[in-house]
């Protein structure tokens, strides 16, 4: 049976409100994110859920913890983790950002490529496959392992998920729904 997934996005960082791309670093929530989760608590609460994954990343599971803790379990999973931007964690999103496009095969200096964190997603989406058949799971984490999930399971280039990525065309919403059949 498919696998229904839910994707939630962190709340917003520390990191994200001084423009800086935070990759691999682990940062905390703004105050801005914290309520954030609790908004999200509140628009989502007529969703059910066999289990909420979150990235082993503190935004990701900090958020998961605010919305989620004590509705739902939750699992931490490293393999849900930003991409890791190698020399490039916690600097300028000027600077990081128009790199991310370029290094979808080619690593981050001293980091990975978005073709690696594509298959810690695609492990993680196997480990699904044999452990929840027909489950409605919810994943709270990442530009990257979202991204991954677009192209691994709507089948679209890297190029379309960057260029329809819900940042870049400013459409957030509360929860992306994607299928694993």
């Amino acid at each position: 049976m498919p696998i229904k997934i839910t994707f939630f996005a962190h709340g917003t960082t520390t990191d994200n409100e001084k423009h800086i791309s935070s990759g691999a670093s682990d940062v905390d929530l703004s105050e801005k994110g914290i309520q954030q989760s609790i908004e999200l608590k509140e628009q989502t609460k007529d969703k059910k859920f066999d289990v909420v994954f979150c990235s082993d990343l503190k935004r990701a599971i900090h958020s998961a913890n605010i919305t989620y803790e004590g509705i739902f379990p939750i699992i931490i999973d490293k393999r849900l983790r930003e991409c890791d931007y190698g020399i490039y964690n916690a600097k300028e999103s000027s600077i990081v950002e128009p790199m991310q496009e370029k290094n979808i095969t080619d690593r981050f200096p001293e980091g990975e490529s978005y073709e690696d964190v594509k298959a810690r997603v695609a492990d993680f989406l196997e480990f699904l496959k044999q452990n929840y058949d027909g489950k409605h799971v919810a994943i709270v984490a990442h530009k990257a392992p979202q991204l991954a999930l677009d192209v691994l399971l709507k089948g679209q280039t890297w190029e379309e998920a960057f260029e329809q990525d819900w940042r870049k065309i400013h459409a957030w919403k509360p929860g992306w729904e994607y299928e694993l059949k």
